[in-house]
């Protein structure tokens, strides 16, 4: 899953800014470019690493549901603590005690 994510043929011109996955969803955090829509992003994130982890393991179901949830920063809310707030999901869920215990996650800014 890490591999997909961190694929260039993903991502284009979007910014990937930090990301964290959780056992039955994925928190991205992007930054769209202009040629780009977000569903078409999601898109691709969705079919690229389904296809990654069905190459590993064939007999593996539907990996993503059809819909997705978005939202939108507002502009005077900073970016590096919504990235704060989306990795530390894994210790509020209970997985683990300190983000750094968890291995399914990565920002630009570490």
């Amino acid at each position: 899953m890490a591999r997909s994510l961190h694929g260039l043929k993903i991502w284009g011109d979007t910014k990937l800014l930090a990301w964290v996955l959780m056992p039955d969803h994925l928190h991205l955090l992007i930054t769209l470019s202009q040629a780009e829509t977000l569903q078409g992003v999601v898109q691709k994130v969705k079919s690229n690493t389904a296809r990654e982890l069905k190459s590993n393991d064939l007999s593996l179901g539907q990996v993503w549901a059809s819909a997705f949830h978005d939202r939108s920063l507002r502009r005077d809310e900073d970016i590096r603590d919504v990235a704060r707030y989306m990795v530390l999901n894994p210790v509020r869920a209970g997985l683990v005690a300190c983000v750094g215990g968890y291995p399914y996650w990565d920002a630009v800014w570490i």
